[in-house]
């Protein structure tokens, strides 16, 4: 959402400090150290845990071998493991605050975390080789080889004095100091700039730097100045690569400004960096306090997963896909299962461009529906939220509701489904991206600091149902290939269990609340003891088939990981040849003809990603098939209800039932030597058939059931409804263990 919030804290909230170590593990954060008060410097270690906002204060042991750190700032503060690791840092000398007499130190400690909170004490290591000099404000990380598996810590740069741009290594295994040789043009010396590790790259960027232009200041007194520049290590080769200079001119503002005592995070396989200060030694009244916060995309974004299945109708599907960390929007793409002809269908329509500006106040990047060139690396793409524009094509749609409700339909056997959980934002943005080679940079809009919810959040329900959004639902005629989904846990507490309204993937706990489930309907499904033979494994998508079936067509780009599908669009006859690539430059669709779907044709789906370097990768392929009419809906408002030696199982009637129900069956996944063979091909058993909306499951058919691992262990069922005409899709239920 891009919007900052003030969470309100509570227990042992440590005092206002700055230049402190700062170390995030998992959802804890431990602070160490920093300048409380202009010559008042503090050893104080404080913990907090984030999933609670609750902070305290911790006690370490002292080492054996000598006295604890002392009160220092600058200091550098690395996590590896279950350890900490601290070096160096300035102290006073003086007993009296007033009177600052700066030591610059280089000792080295280990802090020992015990699991999830708390700490066990400090240790000084015995280390071999020669200690980096004393210094203050320098960076340090931690880097693992993955061929190789052993831990490194790298130091760079920091202040003795005078500024420094040595590197200095660690093995971490061994205990062994050591400078690495570099190849490449070594950054200049600096302080107060930041180092992140992404992938086998160590990035810094900013920092004070000497002010002129040779970069052989080392005097004390030397003229120094902020900078922006902005360059990385590669750690395998140790080879610097510049990327922004120091001398780099930026009169369009597309850059970070120059800036040093800025923060900077690795998120995935991007860098944000937020605020810093900009401004001459000597000139400390003019100096600038930064308030941006940019990104750096630094490589392509992963593949996606499959597909997934939520709702299908005569004519459109409802999908969804796992989120990508840090990604602008995604490219979805269908192929037919008949030839399309290649300009047929209705007369695209185009969408103005506009500025949109979420109700969150995140702002979008820059965004152009046209193809763009590619930008060569090490250049870098860089955008500015104000110059939004976004073509949202007419047959693109979104959940609308964090409760919407959602059908889908399929016989007990089912294909390549999956169906996830999740609570979506009722807009998406389907635009044109410009792609490089080169990592991207972009400023992020964020809005003023308030509480909201986040989205994806599952919010805990008490004995209710989640009621659908009106303006989502939708009558849904039947189709013989797909099951809708759900995921459950219940647990012993007041409420007895959980519920799960309709055929969403939103999903509803009691006090102790669940994350979000997301589970396979494996293709080639078996049913035992009295399942119907109208039933079909999918298509296998490796079948030989012709050229011009296997036509890959963009349904659009969308804002967020789900969408509803009742159209994709047409290439022209001369562009028809050319197969769609990964990193292939987006059409303007409002110059492209579109196609409706069809009732009863399977369409075969892949989805990219895309950021500021372009399109990553395709997922693999799903295949789903559009309704059939005629047959009834899945059941809804599924429940589970734990007792002592049984669970109950109940539902309510098919929202669309097309014609009187006849009966409804209940099926439970069970272990079988197929599955030991095949673990993706599950065997069901009948443990109902009949007119009421509940069954009991016993504790004895409880004891033969089947645990799946394909996201958490949870125990499979699927309940179907049968009409005049037969069996419709079934709602499958992952009751979590």
């Amino acid at each position: 959402t891009n919007q900052w919030f003030l969470p309100a804290v509570r227990g042992d909230i440590p005092p206002g400090c700055a230049a402190h170590g700062f170390v995030c593990d998992g959802t804890r954060i431990l602070v160490f150290g920093g300048m409380v008060e202009y010559g008042r410097y503090s050893n104080d270690l404080y913990e907090l845990q984030a999933s609670r906002w609750l902070w305290k204060k911790v006690k370490p042991q002292a080492p054996l071998n000598g006295s604890p750190p002392c009160p220092r700032l600058g200091h550098s503060f690395s996590l590896y493991g279950n350890k900490c690791y601290l070096f160096g840092g300035l102290a006073n000398e003086s007993e009296d605050s007033n009177n600052n007499v700066p030591r610059y130190l280089n000792d080295f400690y280990e802090l020992e975390l015990q699991h999830g909170s708390g700490v066990v004490g400090w240790s000084i290591p015995v280390t071999k080789g020669i200690l980096p000099s004393p210094r203050e404000s320098h960076t340090a990380i931690v880097y693992c080889r993955k061929d190789v598996g052993s831990p490194k810590m790298y130091i760079f740069g920091g202040m003795c004095g005078c500024r420094l741009n040595d590197l200095w290594e660690l093995d971490i295994e061994t205990m062994t100091w050591s400078r690495p040789e570099t190849k490449g043009t070594v950054p200049l010396p600096r302080s107060l700039h930041t180092a992140n590790v992404i992938g086998n790259k160590m990035y810094v960027f900013g920092g004070w730097v000497p002010q002129s232009a040779g970069g052989e200041i080392s005097a004390p007194d030397g003229e120094w100045k902020c900078t922006g520049s902005f360059s990385y290590l590669n750690l395998d080769t140790t080879e610097w690569i510049g990327l922004i200079s120091d001398c780099q001119e930026d009169k369009s503002n597309s850059l970070p400004g120059p800036r040093a005592g800025h923060c900077a995070v690795a998120v995935g396989t991007r860098l944000y960096i937020w605020s810093g200060r900009d401004g001459y030694r000597k000139a400390w009244n003019n100096q600038v306090c930064c308030k941006d916060l940019w990104y750096l995309d630094t490589e392509r974004p992963l593949a996606p997963s499959q597909v997934q299945l939520i709702r299908a109708t005569t004519n459109s599907f409802q999908l969804k896909w796992d989120e990508v960390p840090t990604v602008e929007g995604y490219l979805l793409q269908l192929n037919a299962d008949s030839p399309v002809p290649p300009v047929a269908g209705i007369p695209g329509t185009g969408i103005p461009e506009t500025s949109v500006l979420s109700s969150q106040g995140g702002c979008s990047v820059h965004q152009s529906p046209q193809s763009l060139p590619s930008v060569p690396y090490p250049e870098m793409k860089v955008d500015h939220p104000s110059q939004t524009n976004n073509l949202i094509p007419n047959n693109v749609q979104v959940a609308l509701s964090s409760s919407s409700k959602v059908e889908g339909k399929e016989k007990v056997a089912a294909p390549e489904n999956k169906v996830t959980q999740e609570t979506t934002k009722n807009h998406a943005d389907a635009t044109g991206f410009k792609e490089s080679n080169a990592p991207s940079l972009l400023p992020v809009c964020t809005s003023s600091a308030q509480t909201s919810a986040n989205v994806g959040e599952l919010h805990d329900l008490d004995k209710q149902s989640v009621n659908p959004d009106a303006s989502v639902s939708c009558t849904v005629s039947s189709t013989q290939t797909m099951v809708t989904q759900q995921a459950v846990k219940t647990e012993p507490s007041s409420t007895n269990g959980a519920v799960v309204k309709d055929e969403t993937s939103l999903t509803t706990f009691n006090s102790k609340s669940e994350a979000a489930e997301t589970a396979n309907v494996m293709p080639s499904t078996r049913v035992s003891t009295g399942q119907t033979n109208d039933s079909h494994s999918p298509r296998a998508p490796q079948r030989p088939v012709k050229s011009r079936d296997r036509r890959w067509y963009d349904v659009g780009i969308f804002k967020n990981n789900s969408a509803v599908v009742s159209q994709f669009y047409l290439l022209p006859e001369e562009t028809l040849n050319n197969s769609k690539t990964e990193g292939a430059d987006v059409p303007d669709y409002r110059l492209l003809k579109k196609q409706d779907l069809f009732p009863g044709t399977v369409y075969r789906f892949r989805v990219a990603a895309i950021n500021g370097c372009g399109v990553g990768p395709f997922s693999k392929i799903s295949e789903f098939k559009t309704c059939i009419p005629g047959f009834p809906g899945a059941p809804s408002t599924v429940k589970i209800t734990k007792s002592v030696d049984c669970i109950h199982l109940s539902w309510e009637p098919p929202a669309s039932p097309s014609g009187n129900i006849l009966e409804y069956s209940a099926y439970l996944a069970i272990r079988s030597t197929q599955l030991q063979e095949n673990p993706s091909q599950l065997v069901f058993m009948r443990i109902y058939c009949g007119l009421k909306t509940s069954c009991i499951v016993t504790a004895a058919q409880l004891s033969n059931a089947h645990v799946d691992y394909t996201s958490r262990p949870a125990i499979v069922f699927r309940i179907s409804a049968k009409n005049e005409r037969g069996y419709g899709p079934a709602t499958q239920v992952r009751w979590l263990q």
